[in-house]
């Protein structure tokens, strides 16, 4: 089984804690601030912790329209969280999961938000570099996003 990894990071003005916090609350604020990605996140069994299980409803400009995924871990105190998708056609055929770690650092006033994507193959056909790079960038105006309105809300987080 082939593995690939893709590695986002990106540095913040805001405190990790303020920015972790927003993470946190992904399922209502991605579908505001990115809908035509994020049609959609709903909780279908937890509280959003370890084992909570999410579905994900992709927007127009995405090439899927669903993912499950389960929340493997919350680490609070170290501004963390992992989550896998194990159902959906976002495994494009060819993938067992998609494991996503994500880490918020503090650094100086600011923060360094990096996030890991780990693409679990079931063979050694992997997605293609076209793909990867369209994924990468989705998150990437995703967490601009986030930003702009966790500045517009700042009573919020």
């Amino acid at each position: 089984m082939a593995t690939v990894t893709t590695e986002i990071e990106i540095a913040s003005s805001f405190p990790a804690e303020k920015v972790f916090k927003a993470f946190k609350d992904f399922e209502n604020v991605a579908p505001k601030v990115n809908p035509a990605v994020f049609k959609s996140i709903e909780t279908l069994e937890g509280n959003g912790g370890v084992g909570t299980v999410k579905l994900f409803t992709f927007g127009e400009v995405v090439p899927f329209t669903h993912g499950k995924y389960k929340v493997d871990a919350v680490d609070e105190s170290s501004f963390s969280y992992s989550y896998t998708f194990f159902e959906g056609d976002n495994l494009m055929g060819i993938l067992d999961s998609i494991t996503q770690h994500v880490k918020v650092i503090p650094s100086g006033e600011g923060s360094i938000y990096k996030h890991t994507i780990i693409y679990n193959c079931k063979g050694d056909e992997k997605p293609s570099e076209e793909a990867l790079k369209a994924e990468k960038e989705v998150y990437e105006q995703t967490y601009k996003a986030f930003e702009a309105y966790v500045a517009a809300n700042p009573q919020l987080y």
